[in-house]
C-alpha cells in the first residue's frame, strides 16, 4: 500500500505562504534529506523521503516555526546515513543540528520493561534531552506518521510502540497541550492494544452514524440561525466523540446512556465576552443538563486549555456538549506550546510563559538530587507533572499552579523557602484557615510570616508537593546538623575535663591541626559532628592529642588475630575473620574480583584498597583481606571516559539501562583534551564492569581511560 498522498511540491504552496523568508532555507533541507534517503525504503515499501515529509506535514498543522520546519525534513539523516553533526551544523546552522541530534539520541531509546517505572525512567530522558521544546514536537509528530503506518511491522512490535506511545508520548502531548496529536495516538493505540473493545464502540456509533451526523447538522443549524439574529460573529464545527474518549468514560464506570458528551459542538467567537454571552444564548433557548456548564477560561486546565463547556437538550430530547471558546483559545487547545508562533496576543503570550514553567520544571526534577531514586523521582513527575492540578493566586494577582488537595504550606514553599520556613498561618478568601486546609481552584492565598518561627516536623504529614517536602527536611537535617555539632563539643570538653587535663593545651592549634588532617575534615565543626553522632568517641580524639594512640589500634589488631565464622552477608573477610569494621577505599573503589589489600585506619577499621592502589605502601598497619564469595552485594566503581561531545549521556544511559547497571553521578570535566567524564556505578564484581566497558567502548563518542 504505497502512499501517494505527500511530496514537497504539494506542500510548497503552504510552506511559501507560511514560511517566506525561509523558503529557500525549507528547499535546501528537503534536497539534503531526499539526496541522503535516495535509494532508502521504508517498509510500507515507500521512498524513505515520504517520512519526513509527511511528519512536515503533521508540524504545518501545529502552526511551528520555520526552524522546527527545518529540523523534520533532515531529523532523521544522522541515524539513516553517514551524515555528521558537523556537516548539517555546516549546512543548516547550530540551532538545527542541536535539535537534529537530540532527536537521534531520542529515536535510539526504548521501553526496557512494560512497567510503569520503565515508562517514567524514560519519559525522563525524553524530555531531559529536549532542552529544546521544538524536539519534542517534531517527535511526537514522527511517532503520529509511524503510528499511521504501522501495518507494516509485526503485530507484536506494534502492541511495543502503543504501549510506549500510551504510556511515554501521550502523556507528554498532554502537558504541551497538543490535543490534535494526542487524540489520534490515542485512537490508534487502542485500535492496536483492545482491537475488540474498538470495534465494539466504532460498530455503535456506525449504526447510527447517519442518524448522529443528521442531529448534528440540524443542530448546528439551530445555533448557526441564534446567533446570526443576535449579530455575533462566529464559526459552528460539530463532531462525533472520538472512539478513545468514549472507552475512557466507560473505563471510568459510566454506561453508554450516560455518556452525555457523544454528541459535540464546538462554536468559535471573536473575543472572550462573545464566549459568555454565545453561552447565554444557549442555555436561553435549549434547555442545560444540571452541573454541567464547566467555565475553563476563569479556571484554566492543567495544560492551560481554556473554553466554556455546556450540555444542553437539543431537539428530540437528544443530549450535545457545547464548547464555545476564541480562536486562539482553539490554538491553545489543539496545538499547545506551538500556537505561540502563531498568535502574539497577550493571553497567549501569558501561557507561553506557563508552558515554559512547565518544561522548567520537567528540568529541574530531572537535575535534583532525587534523579538517583526512582521512587522519589515517580512520586515528583506524579505531583509536579503528571497530575491533576489546581491554579490559585497571590493578593497581587500572580498564578501559583500547585497539585490537587495542596495546603498553604505547598503555596509558602512553592513562593520561597524563607516564606515556608517561617509560615504561621493562612488568610485564603479573606478567610483563617488551618495550615492542612485543602486549596480550591480560584484561591487567593496570603500567608502570614513570622521572622522567629520554624517549620513543624508534622507538616511532612500535610504537604502535598514534593517540593514542600523535601524544604521541611533540609531545615531539620540542617537543625540536627547543629545539634549534633554542640552535642560533639560538649562531649569532647566534658571528657578532656574529666581527664583533669587543660582545655586549652589539648585543644592546642597544632593538635587540632594534626586532628584535622589525619581524619581529614576541613573544620572543626566536622570534628564536633563526628563526635555528637558517635563516629568517634571523645577518648579517641584525646588519645590522638595526648599521642597515647596505641590502645585504639592495638585493640582492632588483636580483634584480627581472633578467628571467628564468616558470615554470608559480609562482603569482606579480614584475615579470616568477620565482624571487622572495614570500608571500601574511594581513591581505588573495588569490587569483588579485584585483588585487594586492607590498610589498617585510624578510627576508622581497616580500608579495603586494590592491591594496585597507589595510595597502598608497605606498612605493619597491612592486612590480608579477600572477598567473601557468598554475598551478593553490590559496590560502587568509577569509570573514566574520554568523551568527544557533550551528547554521549543518552548512550551511556541507554547501555546501562540494558545491562541493569545504576549511574549514581556523573562528573564531566572540560580539559585541553576535550571532555572527559567520571562515572559512578553500581555493580556486582568486577566481570560486570569490564562487560559493561567493553559495550561502551564501541560508541564513537566516549572511549574508557584505564
Amino acid at each position: 500500500m504505497k502512499d501517494t498522498t505527500v511530496s514537497f511540491e504539494l506542500l510548497y504552496d503552504r510552506l511559501e505562504k507560511n514560511y517566506k523568508d525561509s523558503i529557500e532555507q525549507i528547499t535546501k533541507a528537503y534536497e539534503f534529506a531526499k539526496r541522503v534517503h535516495a535509494g532508502q525504503k521504508r517498509l510500507t515499501g515507500d521512498d524513505y523521503i515520504t517520512h519526513p515529509l509527511h511528519v512536515c506535514e503533521i508540524l504545518l498543522d501545529l502552526a511551528v516555526d520555520d526552524t522546527t520546519i527545518i529540523a523534520s525534513l533532515i531529523h532523521e539523516v544522522l541515524n539513516n546515513s553517514d551524515t555528521t553533526f558537523e556537516e548539517v551544523e555546516k549546512e543548516f546552522g547550530s540551532e538545527v543540528a542541536l535539535i537534529v541530534d537530540s532527536l537521534s539520541k531520542i529515536n535510539k531509546l526504548e521501553l526496557v520493561d512494560e512497567t510503569e517505572g520503565s515508562a517514567i525512567y524514560l519519559r525522563k530522558v525524553l524530555v531531559g534531552l529536549a532542552k529544546d521544546p521544538r524536539v519534542l514536537y517534531i517527535k511526537l509528530a514522527d511517532r503520529l506518521h509511524n503510528m499511521r503506518t504501522n501495518w507494516a511491522i509485526k503485530k507484536e512490535k506494534q502492541k511495543e510502540k502503543a504501549k510506549e506511545t500510551m504510556s511515554v508520548l501521550v502523556p507528554i502531548a498532554h502537558r504541551l497541550g497538543i490535543n490534535y496529536i494526542k487524540s489520534e495516538l490515542e485512537n490508534i493505540c487502542l485500535k492496536i492494544l483492545k482491537p475488540d473493545v474498538y470495534n465494539d464502540i466504532l460498530e455503535r456509533l456506525n449504526k447510527t452514524a447517519a442518524e448522529l451526523q443528521g442531529n448534528l447538522e440540524e443542530m448546528k443549524d439551530s445555533l448557526d440561525k441564534l446567533l446570526k439574529e443576535n449579530n455575533i460573529p462566529h464559526e459552528i464545527k460539530g463532531r462525533v466523540k472520538s472512539v478513545y474518549s468514549i472507552y475512557n468514560k466507560l473505563s471510568n464506570g459510566k454506561t453508554w446512556n450516560q455518556i452525555y458528551d457523544i454528541l459535540a459542538l464546538r462554536i468559535f467567537a471573536n473575543t472572550e465576552e462573545d464566549c459568555y454571552t454565545i453561552i447565554g444564548l444557549i442555555h436561553s433557548k435549549f434547555k442545560p443538563v444540571n452541573k454541567r456548564f464547566k467555565d475553563y477560561i476563569v479556571n484554566p486546565k492543567e495544560n492551560m486549555y481554556q473554553s466554556l463547556h455546556t450540555t444542553i437538550y437539543g431537539k428530540n430530547n437528544e443530549v450535545y456538549e457545547v464548547q464555545v471558546r476564541t480562536y486562539e483559545m482553539h490554538e491553545i487547545a489543539e496545538k499547545g506550546l506551538a500556537a505561540h508562533w502563531a498568535y502574539k496576543e497577550k493571553g497567549v503570550k501569558k501561557v507561553h510563559g506557563l508552558m515554559e514553567q512547565k518544561l522548567e520544571m520537567f528540568r529541574n526534577i530531572i537535575e535534583s538530587n532525587s534523579e538517583n531514586d526512582d521512587k522519589a523521582f515517580e512520586m515528583q513527575m506524579q505531583d509536579n507533572i503528571l497530575g491533576n492540578f489546581i491554579y490559585v493566586y497571590t493578593p497581587k494577582g500572580d498564578v501559583i499552579e500547585l497539585p490537587e488537595d495542596a495546603t498553604p504550606i505547598d503555596f509558602a514553599y512553592r513562593i520561597h523557602s524563607k516564606v515556608g520556613d517561617t509560615t504561621t498561618g493562612a488568610i485564603v478568601n479573606d478567610n483563617i484557615v488551618p495550615l492542612s486546609y485543602n486549596l480550591k481552584n480560584n484561591d487567593v492565598v496570603k500567608i502570614i510570616t513570622n521572622n522567629n518561627a520554624t517549620p513543624n516536623q508534622d507538616w511532612l504529614n500535610i504537604v502535598k508537593t514534593e517540593q514542600a517536602k523535601s524544604k521541611i527536611k533540609a531545615y531539620f537535617s540542617k537543625k540536627d546538623r547543629e545539634e549534633y555539632i554542640a552535642k560533639g563539643q560538649d562531649l569532647l570538653e566534658k571528657e578532656i575535663r574529666k581527664r583533669k587535663l587543660s582545655l586549652n593545651n589539648t585543644l592546642n592549634e597544632d593538635n587540632l591541626n594534626k586532628i584535622l588532617k589525619d581524619l581529614k575534615f576541613d573544620n572543626i565543626e566536622e570534628l564536633y559532628l563526628a563526635i555528637g553522632s558517635l563516629r568517634y568517641t571523645p577518648g579517641y580524639i584525646i588519645n590522638l592529642c595526648t599521642l597515647d594512640k596505641h590502645d585504639v589500634d592495638d585493640i582492632l589488631m588483636n580483634k584480627i588475630k581472633k578467628k571467628d565464622d564468616i558470615k554470608k552477608k559480609d562482603d569482606v573477610i579480614v584475615d579470616g575473620n568477620t565482624n571487622i569494621i572495614y570500608n571500601l577505599a574511594k581513591c581505588c573503589y573495588p569490587v569483588k574480583g579485584d585483588d585487594i589489600i586492607g590498610f589498617i585506619t585510624k578510627g576508622e577499621g581497616v580500608t579495603i584498597h586494590k592491591k594496585d592502589c597507589h595510595n597502598v605502601v608497605s606498612s605493619e598497619r597491612l592486612v590480608n583481606v579477600s572477598w567473601n564469595m557468598d554475598s551478593d552485594n553490590t559496590y560502587y566503581t568509577e569509570i573514566e571516559l574520554a568523551v568527544t561531545d557533550n551528547n554521549f549521556l543518552t548512550d551511556l544511559i541507554s547501555e546501562a539501562t540494558k545491562e541493569h547497571i545504576t549511574i549514581a553521578e556523573i562528573k564531566n570535566h572540560d580539559n585541553l583534551d576535550g571532555i572527559t567524564s567520571k562515572v559512578l556505578v553500581k555493580v556486582h564484581n568486577r566481570e560486570e564492569i569490564n562487560d559493561f566497558k567493553n559495550k561502551l567502548n564501541k560508541y564513537k563518542n566516549m572511549q574508557v581511560k584505564e
